[in-house]
């Protein structure tokens, strides 16, 4: 979920629509609250993303960081990871997350608070996170961080890293990789290698 830094051009608490685009739920389209400062990664993104980890999601133990919408956990539940935890801050976006899950009928957890106070307490390890926080708000690296220091990231994890162009260089957990980059106008993503 990208969060760019202006206010949004709709009224707050507005609903907009995501779709996953692959998987058992292939199509189904799904209300997000159209809350300040949150947007949906693009269907362009998720279909690159995804077919990066085409054969890391089945069975995955899947973590959404910064959740917002929740569309990247539930696109890998469509494509049949075993579980899904999602951190999302806004109250109102973990609500409509949590609605969504329970129409999908999907195995997942919404904790609803700040990513970097809520990941100490998560039972990990998990094979594919999501790290895609608000731009412009430098929490990257101190994500990162918190998922080495306590044990989150399972061996061959993939990460992936969605941020501002012009943001703090990555500092990689100890023994990660990057894999795949690319950039657009306004943000770079990496999928990275435990």
């Amino acid at each position: 979920m990208n969060r760019v830094a202006k206010k949004s051009q709709r009224p707050s608490g507005r609903s907009g629509s995501v779709r996953i685009i692959s998987g058992q739920w292939r199509g189904r389209r799904l209300p997000v609250l159209d809350a300040e400062g949150l947007r949906p990664s693009t269907d362009r993104t998720r279909e690159t993303l995804f077919n990066w980890l085409m054969a890391d999601v089945q069975d995955a133990r899947v973590l959404d960081v910064f959740a917002g919408s929740g569309v990247l956990g539930m696109e890998s539940l469509s494509r049949f990871a075993s579980e899904a935890t999602f951190i999302e801050k806004n109250s109102q976006a973990a609500g409509q997350l949590k609605k969504n899950l329970a129409l999908l009928k999907a195995q997942a957890t919404v904790h609803q608070g700040d990513a970097l106070q809520v990941l100490p307490a998560l039972s990990g390890p998990f094979d594919l996170i999501f790290i895609d926080p608000p731009f412009q708000h430098n929490l990257v690296n101190p994500a990162l961080q918190a998922l080495q220091q306590h044990g989150l990231i399972a061996e061959s994890a993939k990460i992936y890293v969605e941020q501002e162009v012009g943001a703090p260089p990555l500092l990689l957990p100890q023994g990660a990789s990057v894999l795949k980059h690319k950039q657009t106008g306004q943000f770079s993503y990496y999928l990275l290698t435990a």
